[in-house]
């Protein structure tokens, strides 16, 4: 996995499923969706700049449903989110 030790250093070539994987040790409250919060954490254990207004654009964009959260359905739209303004290296 490319997301490793206590503060969550980033390597490239991180496959999807290791983002996946990756992600849902942030899910506090094991209901198997993402919270704005809870994304927030994530980005801040790997050190994203801005990381409360970037939180809130990658809801925005991941949350094809406007229920406030991203759930499993919703996951290839914060892969893409997290490519783009977070830089992670993601791989297919």
């Amino acid at each position: 996995m490319a997301i490793k030790g206590a503060t969550k250093s980033v390597d490239s070539g991180m496959s999807v499923e290791d983002f996946k994987k990756w992600l849902k040790t942030f899910d506090a409250n094991n209901d198997g969706r993402i919270s704005k919060e809870e994304l927030q954490k994530a980005m801040r254990s790997v050190r994203v700049r801005f990381s409360t207004m970037k939180c809130g654009r990658g809801i925005r964009l991941a949350d094809s449903d406007g229920d406030g959260y991203i759930d499993e359905n919703e996951m290839e739209n914060l892969v893409e989110f997290a490519q783009t303004y977070m830089n992670l290296k993601i791989a297919a």
